[in-house]
Parts: C-alpha cells; sequence; structure tokens
C-alpha cells in the first residue's frame, strides 16, 4: 500500500489508505458532470470528470453544442497515487466551497474549445435514490448521485470567440459506485441481456425551486429507478410528489422526443427539448471503440479534439441525449436538463 495525501485527513471508509476503494470491482468510478445554457437554443456545454482507481485510469471530456457545430475535447492520464488531483492534461475542477461553488477550466489548446467557469448552488445538493441493477447474476449499477441545480459566470472561448457567460444556468452532479466502464469484457452470459435503457432525467430549474425527476424501465416497462422530490432554495424539500409518469411524443420514424408530459401527483409538467446534445457521441460514454470512459489510452498523457457539423454527419448522432429542456407548470416557466434515450424493446413501442 502506498500513501497519498488523502490520508493525512479524516476520512477513511475502510482498512485501505484512501487511494484505494472498498470494493475490488473493476467498474468503480467516481466522476463529475456538469451542463451549462443560457436557457435557449444558442449553446450548451457538458464537462465530466472521471477516475477510475481499480483500473488506473482519469479521464475528461467536454463537448459543445453551438448552431450545427458539434465539438469534443477529450483527456486521459493514468491515476497515480494522488487522487485529490483532478487535473487531467487541460482539465481542471477545482471544489471552492463543498455543495456549493466550484471552479471547472478548460485550458486554452489546439482543439478551439477553452473556458473558464464558476459554478454555485441555488438549491442544496440532493442526494438521489441509490441505483441498483442486477442482470444475470452479475451486479451491473450499484452507485448513488447527488444533483443540484445552479448558475455559471465567467467564459467560453469557442473558435477565437469569447463568450461572456453571465448567471447562465445549469444542473451537475456526482456519482460514485459501479458501472460498466472500460475495456470491454467477455460477455458471457450476459449476452442475453435484451439491451433495453428506457431512461428520463430531469432537473428542471425554476426562479425559487427546481424539480429533479427520474425514471428509469426494463424491457417490460417495470420501473427499476424512479424519483419526483422538489427542492426550494431556502432548503426546504419536499420528498415525496407523487409517482412520475412519463409521456413522451417522438418525431415520426424515430426515438427523437419533440415533446413530453411529465405527470407527478397534481403537478402536470409540459416538457419542450429546445437545443438536442448527443451526449455519447465523442466524450467516452460508449459509441466509439478506442475510447471509452475509464479506458487505458498507454502511459504518455492524451488530449484530443472531435469535431462533427449538422446535419452532415447526423447519422452519428444517435444513443443518450442531454437536451436544454423547458418546463412549464401551473404558469411558472423553468429550464433544465432533459436527459432521455429509449433503446431497445419496451412496452410502449409495441
Amino acid at each position: 500500500m502506498t500513501l497519498s495525501p488523502l490520508d493525512d485527513l479524516p476520512i477513511h471508509q475502510a482498512p485501505e489508505v484512501m487511494r484505494h476503494v472498498a470494493t475490488s470491482d473493476r467498474n468503480f468510478y467516481d466522476r463529475y458532470y456538469f451542463n451549462c445554457h443560457p436557457g435557449s437554443d444558442e449553446l450548451m456545454l457538458i464537462v465530466g470528470m472521471g477516475q477510475y482507481p481499480n483500473l488506473g485510469v482519469t479521464d475528461a471530456f467536454a463537448v459543445v453544442r453551438h448552431a450545427h457545430l458539434h465539438r469534443v475535447v477529450r483527456a486521459s492520464r493514468e491515476l497515480g497515487l494522488d487522487r485529490m488531483d483532478t487535473g487531467v492534461g487541460p482539465f481542471r475542477i477545482e471544489v471552492l466551497e463543498g455543495l456549493k461553488r466550484l471552479r471547472v477550466v478548460l485550458e486554452p489548446n489546439e482543439h478551439g474549445l477553452s473556458f473558464d467557469l464558476t459554478w454555485t448552488g441555488a438549491i442544496p445538493a440532493t442526494l438521489e435514490p441509490r441505483h441498483f441493477v442486477r442482470w444475470q447474476e452479475r451486479v451491473i449499477f450499484d452507485s448513488v448521485r447527488m444533483a443540484q441545480t445552479g448558475h455559471w459566470s465567467g467564459s467560453i472561448v469557442l473558435d477565437s470567440r469569447t463568450i461572456p457567460v453571465d448567471t447562465w444556468m445549469g444542473t451537475r452532479d456526482r456519482s460514485w459506485g459501479i458501472r460498466p466502464v472500460g475495456e470491454p469484457e467477455p460477455p458471457g452470459i450476459q449476452v442475453k441481456n435484451p439491451g433495453t435503457f428506457y431512461w428520463l432525467y430531469a432537473p428542471m430549474q425554476f426562479e425559487d425551486h427546481a424539480i429533479l425527476c427520474i425514471v428509469q424501465e426494463d424491457e417490460k416497462g417495470r420501473r427499476v429507478l424512479e424519483e419526483a422530490v422538489r427542492v426550494w432554495s431556502d432548503g426546504r424539500e419536499e420528498e415525496y410528489l407523487g409517482r412520475p409518469e412519463y409521456h413522451p411524443v417522438y418525431a415520426p420514424g424515430t426515438r427523437d422526443v419533440v415533446e413530453a408530459t411529465i405527470t407527478i401527483g397534481k403537478i402536470e409538467v409540459r416538457c419542450t427539448p429546445i437545443l438536442p446534445v448527443h451526449l455519447m457521441v465523442g466524450t467516452g460514454y460508449g459509441l466509439e471503440p478506442g475510447w471509452k470512459h475509464g479506458m487505458y489510452q498507454g502511459s504518455e498523457p492524451v488530449v484530443e479534439g472531435v469535431t462533427y457539423t449538422l446535419p452532415e454527419d447526423a447519422d452519428r448522432m444517435w444513443g443518450m441525449v442531454d437536451a436544454v429542456g423547458r418546463f412549464e407548470y401551473d404558469g411558472q416557466v423553468g429550464h433544465g436538463l432533459f436527459e432521455y434515450w429509449a433503446l431497445g424493446p419496451h412496452p410502449s413501442f409495441t
């Protein structure tokens, strides 16, 4: 065992040094996710950084959607001994005030995207339900996540154009636990998995509160995970609003959502995705065989850029969609993340 700076803090959870996690599961991860937008169809920026202690890797990405542009900058390195070091190439994340203020930086680089942004939470960080999925005897997901809506300040530089960011909106989450990461494993009996991922994740930001909503169902329409909670800026939390019911409307011949209704008890929220970002394209979430979260890219740090344009590259744009969403209920209008994916069989498609 080797010590690291974390071991000087009274935070141990197991008879191990802090750089080692309490499980030997290769798929353990610890990740940041942020999105940033002005509440319009002008631009959306998504940033992520993860550590994969049992794979010895850390990586980061940023993707921006602006007009017809889909641009990604991504970086990877060996994790090393110090898990307090969040730098990955030109990326770094600084916790300025725990659960409240963070700084997210992508230093200038050759790939045409950089930023220096400060996040301030608008509601208390909120712990979501534990996400647990066992399939064919293997635990596929066992993770927890905290979520928060808030505001951004700073600037984004895109192709030499500086875009001021002043009280832009966004959501962030921190999740850790077990989920598929790294190089593909031999499927074994998992080859029988139907491959369904029917998912809605909608953190909605209103003037003085947020609604955090999650729906996941399996191939038979059974609930795997659900959440519907209203959190007020002053810290009040309504933990049970009712069972969320999700009713999307798809563009003809596709599974692209054009509008949706979420009913939560007596609340009916009308949802409109106004700027879709294809989260899985170039970022490491799973479409490129050579670049996945936690995948070892070699002993030397790697920084890459990927640029696509629409509609020319529309055939690449599939998978999970993270859209800027417009949300309306009871005369109130808010914005936030409208994240969805409808993959594989599900009763709503029969």
